[in-house]
């Protein structure tokens, strides 16, 4: 008489992995990617940081700095955890092991891992002296708007590198998709190039995009002053038309009137993004934008691992 295999159930495949993942964070180095973040978190904010929540640019620069950051931890933490143990997943699958209590066992433990490089981040923000805005627009505190912001955006990329990592099949293809995956994100924020029609489109696509508008959002980019056209007119305050010097008389009566302070305030006013407005269904619609593309990513990191068993290499 054939006596009939029984196989752990959903739950307790989940805690198996679940633990497995934490040792392998402990024993097999994967606590590295830690420090790596906080190492890149110091590098961007010691460029970005004086200005960031004070000036338009700032904000801007600093937004889309961090965000880049988010990205890169997100995407390095899970690019190859699935397919450098593609073989093992493969035979365990055949053995009884559900795919599913395995990609959820991976969801919970990238999750502490985002969660952990977000506290970390914002330490590192905290130390370089960044003044985060005291006050938030879904939360009463704006630093915990943006490290919510920043776990989301760091959560999306992970979920969107372990998609990749189910899809092929070995850590080189991996590691060979990761430069395309950051220059798409880099293309499609809608930071460094400006982008219309179709092309304005794929941002919706873009987890940068997102990102870097709920922390402008969050930080008040609208109401903070521009200093750029002021730059400006200091770097050509020389140019002579018709024996005069008008821009350099121009700035000599703002200061004379102490109107500087204004004028960078009008500056700013002629200079506002309606993306970045400080909207709470605005900033929710953002954040949900986010939700929607890591969960998109999971549906399709499921079905590609689903058909495991079809891989002949």
């Amino acid at each position: 008489m054939t006596q009939k295999v029984r196989h752990k159930g959903y739950f307790a495949q989940v805690r198996i992995y679940l633990g497995k993942f934490i040792r392998m964070f402990a024993y097999q180095n994967d606590w590295k990617v830690l420090p790596i973040g906080a190492a890149i978190a110091a590098l961007v904010t010691v460029v970005v940081g004086a200005n960031m929540f004070v000036t338009q640019e700032g904000t801007f620069n600093g937004a889309f700095a961090l965000t880049c950051v988010c990205i890169w931890n997100g995407f390095f933490n899970s690019i190859q955890v699935v397919c450098r143990e593609r073989s093992i997943v493969k035979r365990e699958h055949r053995a009884g092991l559900s795919i599913s209590a395995y990609l959820t066992a991976h969801m919970i433990y990238q999750l502490l891992l985002c969660i952990a490089q977000t506290a970390v981040t914002m330490l590192i923000c905290f130390i370089a002296g960044i003044k985060f805005p005291a006050q938030g627009i879904i939360t009463p505190f704006g630093m915990l708007d943006i490290a919510l912001t920043f776990l989301l955006t760091t959560y999306a990329a992970d979920m969107f590198a372990l998609m990749i990592s189910c899809i092929v099949r070995n850590t080189t293809a991996a590691m060979t998709a990761m430069p395309f995956l950051l220059i798409f994100q880099l293309i499609f924020s809608g930071a460094l190039f400006d982008l219309k029609g179709f092309t304005k489109s794929i941002t919706a696509l873009s987890i940068s995009r997102w990102g870097m508008e709920s922390v402008c959002a969050i930080g008040r980019y609208n109401d903070q002053p521009m200093v750029t056209l002021w730059n400006t007119m200091y770097q050509i305050r020389d140019i002579d038309y018709m024996g005069t010097q008008p821009v350099l008389e121009a700035m000599r009566q703002i200061q004379r009137e102490g109107k500087m302070n204004d004028f960078l305030a009008w500056s700013g006013q002629h200079n506002q993004n309606m993306a970045y407005a400080s909207d709470p269904k605005q900033l929710l619609i953002k954040w949900g934008a986010l939700v929607l593309l890591l969960a998109a990513a999971v549906i399709v990191a499921t079905i590609a691992l689903k058909f495991i068993d079809r891989d002949k290499r």
